[in-house]
């Protein structure tokens, strides 16, 4: 086989400062094999103390090799941690089929009893990790290890189909290419593997043939995705929330986690609304040990970056966030009992424009006042050259907001929560501008702040509007205007026109008729500085974040013609469309 034997590997330390623990030397043992029910074998490495005596185990699962994450690994275990890092199934040294949530409970519910046994561990096993690795620790968290003491899930969706796959209905189609095409190399190297171990190590299987995404295109998607990415074309035979989405669902099952957690979410990170949503849901509805010891952290950008600078800002020296020594101090909290921040407030947020980390005691905040801004204009509000404005006066008479949305020419996706290709789109607050500049992109704009304001919590676009097509899509962004022109994109959204109702189930507009639309930006939290300007942007596209509407019912991956849509959207006493933001005094 292509991995090696078992080895050991002693690794003398200089001692982690900043805590007041014991520190050891380390024991690697590498690709340790576990047999799952099924009688396929993962591999892991584990880390641990070179010392006599049991310790908590932190159990990492990750379908990004298993030799990413060593520095974590060497940490903990001079801090007194076995840490095991396992290659998921299917992926590098573990055998079975990659395919994406399919295994995950299963496999970690085996894994988690497995490490709980190992003669140096002390019956606890932990989880952590980022993004993916946050999936595998919530579905094993689902089906209840007797042995599993708790989660750091960081960065990671509550819905596979809402906040991994779609949004809005929309489907994420920068994330989901980029995703698989990072993934699909190791799946590659697994079938050549195969092929040579097959006929006395000649590769036989052409790597010519797994040229990945040439989409949308009018011949659909290429063949050789049935080879290594079939979880992909099932993705997009599903736009729809049906079965195939709901037996992974998260949301599904908060009542069976009873684990304390520590929910990392980041205001620039793909999955945000997924983590808050996590750590709302658990602690309403989970298990009674659950409900009473969930904690959030928000940083500022997670698969955007975790350092001070993220996309075109600076915020500051404060904003640099850790994943893996939040992850160890949230452990020292909670199977040693060290009294760091954690025995503190339980949600703790990094405050956008004051650049400062706070203390809450709940999420959203409750001191949050719910405060309309409603849509105002004479019915010239396309781009920074109309008369669009937001105010907190209701409207009276007034001419609606039209613009022709153009599938061939839609409007460029400029920062925002991205993973996973930052060399060609790059995450985070990038100047709006240039956006704002097209006519197809209507621009409402406050007058300029004359104190602070922050805004802070869930923001939502209820809006009403109509279009020429019998399906289209509606964009919305949140912008903070500075008093220097630069326009510093806060949080976004999108609804699919179809999935208005529900996205179990598509319904098609009748054209020109007038409909009501909530869409969820997700949420923030910045402070509008004096002398600063709010803004919303509402536009039909937002390419390639999200796949194009072809505005004639037919998905983007599978259709051959599109049309332009006139959309329209209004703004009077009868039909009062308002941005509706959570303001902190």
């Amino acid at each position: 086989m292509k991995w090696g034997k078992c080895c050991f590997l002693v690794v003398l330390l200089t001692p982690w400062r900043g805590l007041a623990n014991d520190f050891f030397p380390v024991t690697l043992e590498r690709n340790v094999p576990i047999k799952m029910r099924d009688g396929m074998t993962l591999r892991a490495d584990i880390y641990r103390p070179k010392a006599e005596g049991r310790f908590p185990v932190l159990l990492q699962r990750t379908p990004y090799d298993k030799n990413s994450d060593v520095e974590t690994g060497i940490e903990g275990a001079t801090r007194g941690y076995v840490v095991i890092i396992q290659d998921v199934r299917g992926r590098y040294s573990s055998e079975g089929e990659w395919y994406p949530f399919k295994h995950e409970s299963d496999d970690g519910y085996d894994t988690i009893e497995w490490a709980a046994t190992l003669p140096y561990s002390d019956g606890r096993v932990a989880m952590f990790g980022s993004s993916y690795v946050g999936a595998t620790q919530m579905l094993a968290a689902i089906t209840h290890p007797p042995h599993l003491a708790g989660i750091c899930p960081i960065v990671t969706a509550s819905n596979y189909h809402e906040n991994w796959t779609y949004h809005g209905g929309a489907f994420e189609q920068w994330f989901s290419e980029s995703w698989t095409t990072g993934l699909a190399q190791d799946t590659v190297s697994h079938e050549v593997s195969d092929q040579a171990n097959a006929v006395n190590g000649m590769w036989q299987l052409p790597l010519a043939k797994y040229r990945l995404f040439n989409f949308p295109a009018a011949a659909g998607v290429p063949a050789s995705l049935e080879d290594i990415a079939p979880y992909f074309l099932d993705w997009l035979a599903h736009p729809d929330y049906d079965s195939y989405w709901s037996r992974w669902s998260i949301e599904d099952h908060y009542g069976d986690i009873n684990v304390p957690a520590l929910h990392v979410a980041a205001w620039y990170d793909i999955f945000q609304d997924g983590s808050l949503r996590n750590y709302m849901g658990i602690k309403a509805n989970g298990g009674e040990a659950a409900r009473k010891s969930q904690h959030l952290l928000v940083s500022v950008g997670g698969h955007s970056g975790d350092g001070h600078q993220v996309g075109d800002v600076d915020f500051g020296p404060n904003a640099p966030f850790s994943e893996s020594e939040t992850t160890l101090r949230w452990y020292d909290y909670l199977l040693k009992g060290v009294r760091n921040e954690f025995a503190g407030e339980s949600v703790k947020i990094f405050v956008m424009g004051t650049n400062q980390w706070r203390e809450e005691t709940d999420w959203p905040l409750a001191r949050a006042r719910s405060t309309k801004y409603f849509l105002h204009s004479q019915g010239k509000a396309n781009s920074l050259r109309g008369d669009g404005t937001l105010s907190t006066s209701a409207p009276g008479a007034e001419t609606p907001d039209k613009y022709v949305y153009e599938p061939s020419q839609p409007v460029p996706t400029t920062g925002g929560p991205l993973c996973c290709d930052e060399r060609h789109e790059r995450p985070g607050p990038l100047d709006q501008r240039p956006v704002e500049a097209r006519d197809d992109v209507l621009i409402y704009s406050t007058a300029s702040f004359t104190r602070d304001t922050e805004v802070t919590g869930p923001v939502l676009l209820e809006f009403y509007a109509k279009s020429s097509s019998i399906d289209t899509d509606f964009t919305a962004k949140l912008v903070d205007v500075w008093p220097n022109g630069f326009t510093q994109n806060l949080t976004e959204g999108i609804i699919r026109a179809r999935y208005r109702e529900s996205t179990a189930k598509a319904v098609f507009l009748n054209p020109d008729q007038i409909y009501k639309f909530n869409l969820n930006l997700w949420s923030t939290s910045n402070v509008f500085l004096k002398g600063h300007m709010l803004r919303l942007e509402v536009s039909s596209s937002n390419f390639p974040r999200f796949d194009r509407n072809l505005n004639t019912g037919q998905p983007a991956a599978a259709g051959h013609v599109y049309v332009s849509a006139t959309n329209t959207i209004l703004h009077d006493a009868e039909h009062p469309s308002a941005l509706i933001l959570p303001v902190v005094q």
